[in-house]
């Protein structure tokens, strides 16, 4: 079965969520993304995705302290991403609790830097983010498209080591308009062994279905979640 990954966004300390990646269509849907965190955990999750939106923006981490609390009130296997560029920024995800980290833009603007911190923290912790729009790899919160192109992108890291891939389609991302399992499939047949986390347009427990039976790994969703679309008693038990 496909694994269930809820996620939590934060700006300034709140759990939002944006449409399309865009700062200026925000929601916030509770002040408190710590007990979000706990009430995911107590429903039965085991994972969630945290995405630090300031961080992405600023282009450093920003929201550890939630990042930490999270980490110490839940049990939560808790990946983590936005704003990771420094070896300190990393190194700041990980003593807050992060297991895993998410990583986007440094893979594209810094590729050999990426490549050391696979090495040195291995492929188990390391996510590769993949964040897609018009066919190019986005980077910095979505406020720039890259010259790079999605299964090229995925060759040299997979090469390299890569097993995790965190792939957003942008223009499905925050519209509950249904995933783009057409680019997944893509992905999945390119590289059949990678751990593909499918993110963006989860609408319904009929679209998680619908990536499972594709063969997609896991799944990220957020919006249909806050929006009271998804059922999470009914489908953490799938």
């Amino acid at each position: 079965m496909i694994e269930l990954i809820p996620a939590i966004d934060i700006i300034d300390g709140q759990c939002v969520r944006l449409t399309k990646g865009d700062y200026d269509q925000k929601t916030v849907y509770n002040d408190s993304p710590v007990e979000v965190a706990k009430g995911f955990e107590a429903l039965g999750f085991k994972r969630l995705h945290v995405v630090d939106l300031d961080g992405a923006k600023s282009k450093h981490i920003v929201n550890s302290q939630v990042l930490s609390r999270i980490s110490a009130e839940t049990r939560l296997t808790v990946d983590f991403g936005g704003g990771i560029k420094t070896d300190e920024d990393i190194e700041k995800a990980f003593a807050a609790g992060a297991a895993m980290v998410t990583v986007g833009s440094i893979a594209v603007t810094n590729p050999q830097l990426f490549i050391g911190w696979l090495e040195k923290y291995g492929a188990e912790r390391m996510i590769l983010g993949a964040d897609v729009r018009q066919g190019k790899i986005s980077i910095n919160g979505w406020k720039e498209d890259s010259s790079e192109e999605l299964l090229p992108f995925l060759r040299k890291y997979v090469d390299a080591g890569v097993k995790n891939v965190l792939c957003t389609e942008i223009s499905k991302d925050g519209t509950l308009a249904g995933p783009a399992i057409d680019l997944y499939r893509q992905v999945m047949d390119a590289y059949p062994g990678l751990h593909l986390i499918a993110s963006g347009g989860v609408s319904s427990k009929d679209d998680i279905l619908a990536l499972d039976a594709a063969g997609i790994p896991a799944v990220v969703f957020g919006k249909a979640i806050y929006e009271g679309r998804i059922n999470l008693r009914e489908i953490v038990k799938l």
